[in-house]
């Protein structure tokens, strides 16, 4: 027999969706085999699955000892297979008990691709860890994680849920578009009136790029992008652009269509361009920098971001483009 008290960072789900989390190896029909003939109890009373779990709740197993270990397979805390995570020096511009807004360094993947990678998730986890913000028995049905991504070379805001409320929280409301979030970009050409701007993006899973389309198509999505200019000369403007609809690479395919390519971008810039601004700026990605958030007014679980406006400070390698370029940089400072 084993008993399992229900954690505050695993209240607010139900019950079989958290015994799949813990049984990880076990089917589903194991385990509603399991709740019919009680072998698996909640506060000692038979259980359907589908009661939603509060902290404190009791999970008890009348199971085998080596039946629990079989179907729980390899956790961060098993013997001799403990899950090591990586420390990183993150730069956390907002933090309570259930969010971080954290600004990502161009260079990290918001979120894994292979087994292999070290993203954001992993350095979230490892600062959690290392400050006691969670422990490892909760990793093993809970993980804390990042909730919106930006592309590797793409500096700027990221949102994170430390708890589930947290992270059920940020996946709504990013879901809702409620939240505005603006961005920082070079692109080439003279621009000098706010525009708004609606097409279609259609994904090329081959090339990983995506096409812009000014029609409706099959497999493309609607995208809207508004943008107004900060600072620019006769060839560069310095855009606040609004990301609304927030499809992968919208902003730099989108721009570009309208013949505004970033600067730096190599999937959808100018070469020639890129390459000056490499040898005289020391520019190695795209100038695009998630800049700032700008929360409405919630209530409940948000209610400590009512209102906010987050910003990130331009990193110092875009900086030193502006300056090249003679941009005060006291337009973008609040």
């Amino acid at each position: 027999m084993r008993k399992i008290i229900i954690e505050k960072n695993e209240a607010g789900q139900r019950m079989d969706k958290y015994l799949k989390k813990y049984f990880k190896e076990a089917g589903s029909g194991f385990l509603y085999k399991m709740l019919r003939k009680k072998n698996i109890l909640l506060n000692d009373k038979k259980a359907e699955g589908k009661e939603m779990l509060k902290e404190g709740d009791t999970i008890t197993l009348y199971l085998a000892e080596d039946t629990i270990e079989k179907f729980r397979g390899v956790t961060c805390t098993d013997s001799g297979n403990e899950q090591t995570y990586p420390i990183f020096p993150l730069d956390i511009l907002y933090e309570d008990s259930d969010f971080m807004i954290i600004n990502k360094p161009a260079g990290i993947l918001s979120q894994k691709s292979s087994d292999q990678d070290i993203s954001m998730v992993e350095y979230l986890i490892g600062y959690l860890l290392s400050n006691g913000k969670i422990t490892a028995r909760e990793l093993e049905t809970f993980h804390p994680s990042v909730c919106n991504r930006l592309d590797r070379n793409t500096s700027g805001l990221i949102l994170a849920g430390k708890s589930l409320p947290g992270l059920q929280f940020f996946s709504r409301v990013l879901k809702e578009r409620s939240i505005k979030k603006y961005y920082l970009c070079l692109v080439r050409g003279k621009i000098t009136e706010k525009k708004h701007c609606k097409a279609y993006l259609k994904k090329d899973s081959r090339s990983n790029q995506v096409k812009v389309l000014e029609q409706p198509e099959k497999d493309a999505a609607m995208i809207e992008t508004s943008y107004e200019p900060l600072w620019g000369n006769k060839t560069e403007t310095l855009l606040k652009v609004e990301l609304i609809t927030g499809k992968s690479h919208q902003i730099r395919s989108h721009l570009a269509s309208l013949g505004y390519p970033l600067a730096g971008d190599p999937k959808y810039g100018e070469k020639s361009w890129n390459q000056e601004l490499k040898k005289n700026a020391g520019l190695n990605r795209q100038f695009l920098h998630a800049w700032q958030m700008e929360f409405p007014d919630f209530e409940g679980v948000g209610e400590a971001l009512s209102k906010k406006m987050i910003c990130a400070p331009l990193p110092q390698d875009l900086e030193k483009v502006l300056n090249k370029a003679g941009c005060d940089i006291d337009c973008i400072r609040h």
